[in-house]
């Protein structure tokens, strides 16, 4: 009998949430598992995808390298952003259905549903028919109610004090 994949969500205002999914990402592959491994709203460019490409079990789909702040964009902007998104998450699910993945990561896809720039009935009708086996796993902040009902593991990371709030900017090695 196939293994029944979960579905997590990683979400609060704290810092932890692409880390915990990167941590599932390297224990699924270390496991001998295969990984899709999807960032919205971050150009790809961090720290955790340069190591992540060195995994052979985790596939990386380039991100947005263009994407700004949402609150630094025109409104032409966004509905480019939200074409963009779109289209990247059709893609995500052709090739979930190509491969037989263990496990998709879908960091701050959240936050992309709370801006709109994904439907959240594209992403719950996938949910709901999703590969039996697949553990996927979705990161950001302010869940929606039907998301948080199909999860099966809700974790909020909590902000009780952060570098941030007295003006120390994001960190190279730690943040990014």
């Amino acid at each position: 009998m196939e293994r029944k994949g979960l579905i997590h969500i990683y979400c609060g205002d704290g810092k932890g949430k692409t880390t915990a999914a990167v941590g599932l990402a390297i224990r699924c592959a270390g496991g001998g598992g295969n990984v899709l491994f999807y960032q919205f709203l971050k150009n790809g460019k961090s720290s955790e995808i340069a190591a992540l490409k060195r995994i052979n079990e985790i596939d990386l789909i380039d991100g947005y390298e263009d994407i700004k702040f949402s609150f630094n964009m025109t409104d032409d902007e966004k509905k480019i952003a939200a074409d963009y998104y779109t289209l990247k998450f059709k893609e995500i699910v052709n090739k979930i259905n190509e491969k037989n993945y263990d496990m998709l990561i879908l960091d701050e896809v959240i936050h992309a549903i709370n801006l709109g720039y994904i439907s959240i009935d594209s992403i719950l009708a996938f949910l709901i028919n999703k590969p039996l086996g697949l553990e996927v796993i979705m990161t950001g902040r302010n869940p929606d109610k039907k998301l948080m009902a199909l999860a099966d593991y809700i974790s909020e990371i909590v902000k009780i004090k952060h570098p941030f709030d007295i003006g120390i900017e994001a960190r190279k090695l730690i943040e990014m």
